[in-house]
């Protein structure tokens, strides 16, 4: 499956940065990916679903590490465009911490 859509929607918040949605193969959406600042810098969260026990998980996610590097690549280059139109960068952002 390949990623052939991308949408930031911008939140300004101390840790969380953006919601994303992507599109995959043109027919199927994951929508509540999450853009996050931790610790070691920026990562993907996937969706996930608070639990009744008060743990989260995962509603979709991917099954290796490839997909998984795909994804995260193909939306940091969609935010990294999208930080270039505001007059900002990613390494701006990682060190707003």
């Amino acid at each position: 499956m390949k990623i052939s859509e991308v949408k930031i929607f911008p939140v300004n918040e101390e840790r969380l940065k953006a919601y994303v949605t992507i599109v995959l193969d043109g027919v199927f959406v994951v929508r509540d990916l999450k853009i996050i600042l931790g610790n070691n810098g920026l990562f993907v969260a996937m969706p996930s679903k608070k639990k009744k026990d008060g743990t989260f998980r995962d509603v979709a996610h991917p099954l290796n590490q490839d997909m998984r590097e795909d994804l995260e690549n193909t939306i940091f280059a969609e935010y990294e465009k999208h930080l270039e139109d505001m007059g900002q960068t990613l390494d701006e952002i990682q060190r707003a911490r």
